[in-house]
């Protein structure tokens, strides 16, 4: 019989990643700590910083379309960080921060506002996904993140409102998501939108369910509370 999503724990107390070690603490809101050694940089949105060592070097980078994530009212910078020394994350809302490590060759595609930093080391860009919410808030659709490791492996580091799920289809395996729910897939993992009618009685209206569903092989992640961001207008 499948199994369940299963929950992703809510504490790490000694993460490793070539360059860097991390620390996951706190419940309600969160902290991601990261402890750089100098060899690896760490990328993220400049307003997830909360704190920190004075000795670090921080720089930004300019992404490759910039211009669609500003009229999307996406962030068009990138901040990086350069060690030695110690740098913590977070963002503003209750949920749940957690580490995906992706060996050499391994990818994930991640929604929008769901990335909260990554090792330097991974490959990273971005495309809109249409045709996904333009259906529930009249959007013409939102952003997905990719990170891509490629001779090393490399962390992203995600956040999810409420608590995270992870659920790992075996290949052919499916699993209906509502549209909101998922948070990141690994880059094989298929996702197709289902629409079912639904009728009130013989003389009643009608409505439409939407759902995404994924098919395996590969891992989805789940969040438990879905907060729409204004960008996915």
């Amino acid at each position: 019989m499948p199994q369940p999503p299963r929950l992703l724990p809510t504490r790490v107390e000694d993460g490793q990643a070539p360059g860097i070690g991390y620390r996951i603490e706190g419940e309600m809101v969160p902290i991601l700590h990261v402890t750089l050694g100098g060899q690896v940089p760490v990328f993220f949105e400049h307003h997830v910083v909360l704190w920190k060592d004075p000795q670090l070097n921080i720089g930004m980078k300019t992404l490759k379309g910039a211009f669609k994530r500003m009229i999307a009212g996406m962030p068009v910078f990138l901040t990086e960080a350069q060690g030695p020394g110690e740098i913590a994350f977070s963002r503003d809302g209750a949920g749940q921060i957690f580490p995906i490590h992706l060996a050499p060759g391994q990818a994930v595609e991640v929604r929008e506002h769901q990335f909260l930093a990554a090792t330097a080391n991974l490959e990273y860009g971005f495309t809109r996904q249409k045709g996904v919410t333009n259906m529930l808030f009249a959007s013409t659709g939102f952003f997905v993140d990719h990170f891509r490791a490629q001779n090393q492996e490399g962390v992203v580091w995600l956040h999810g409102y409420g608590n995270v799920f992870e659920k790992v289809l075996a290949q052919g395996e499916q699993i209906d998501v509502e549209p909101g729910g998922w948070i990141y897939r690994d880059a094989n993992v298929k996702m197709e939108v289902q629409m079912f009618g639904l009728r009130t009685g013989m003389f009643g209206g009608s409505g439409q369910l939407i759902w995404n569903r994924f098919t395996g092989p590969g891992k989805v992640g789940i969040q438990s509370m879905y907060l729409h961001m204004p960008t996915a207008e």
